[in-house]
C-alpha cells in the first residue's frame, strides 16, 4: 500500500477547514491502496518523509513567508531526506528519485513569498511538484474546501493502486 504523508499547519478554523478538505480528498472513495497519514509539521520526523510515496504540504502565508511551523519541519528533515547544498551552503538542485508533492497556501493578501520560500527549499530536495501550488486568498469560502479536496484527491490518485 502506498503512503501519502500530509504535513500541514492548521491552527485556525479557516486553515483547519482547508486541511480537513485536503485529507477528505485524499480519502476519496474512488481511490484505493493509499494509506493517508497526517502529521503536524511540529511533530514530523525524517522517517515520516522517508516512508512516504507522496507528500502534501500546507501552510498559511505569514509576512511573505511560509509558517514558522513548516519552516521548522524543513529544518528538521532537510539533510536526512536527501536535501542538497551547494559549496556556499545554498540549496542545490537535487538528483535521484523524485518524491511527488503538492502544496497549498492560504493568505489574506498575498501568497507569492510563501510559495517562493517553499519552492526554494523543495528544489533542493529529491522531490518533484506534482500539481501547481493551490493558492487560497481571503476569508474561507466553500470554493477553498472544494479546491483543497481536489488537491488531496489528485496527489493521492498519483500513488493509488
Amino acid at each position: 500500500m502506498a503512503t501519502l504523508l500530509i504535513v500541514q499547519f492548521t491552527p485556525t478554523p479557516a486553515l483547519a477547514a482547508i486541511g480537513d478538505a485536503v485529507v477528505a480528498g485524499a480519502h476519496d472513495d474512488a481511490l484505493e491502496g493509499v494509506d493517508v497519514r497526517t502529521v503536524s509539521p511540529l511533530e514530523a520526523v525524517p522517517d515520516d518523509v522517508l516512508a512516504a510515496d507522496a507528500l502534501i504540504l500546507g501552510t498559511a502565508a505569514h509576512f511573505g513567508y511560509m509558517s514558522g511551523a513548516l519552516k521548522y519541519f524543513f529544518d528538521r528533515v532537510f539533510v536526512h531526506v536527501g536535501g542538497a547544498l551547494d559549496a556556499h551552503g545554498g540549496g542545490a538542485p537535487s538528483a535521484g528519485a523524485k518524491l511527488p508533492f503538492g502544496l497549498w497556501v492560504h493568505g489574506r493578501y498575498d501568497t507569492t513569498g510563501a510559495i517562493r520560500s517553499v519552492e526554494s527549499i523543495t528544489q533542493a530536495l529529491p522531490w518533484k511538484r506534482a500539481a501547481a501550488p493551490l493558492t487560497l486568498m481571503g476569508d474561507h469560502e466553500d470554493s477553498h474546501s472544494e479546491q483543497a479536496y481536489e488537491l488531496g484527491a489528485t496527489i493521492a490518485a498519483l500513488i493509488s493502486q
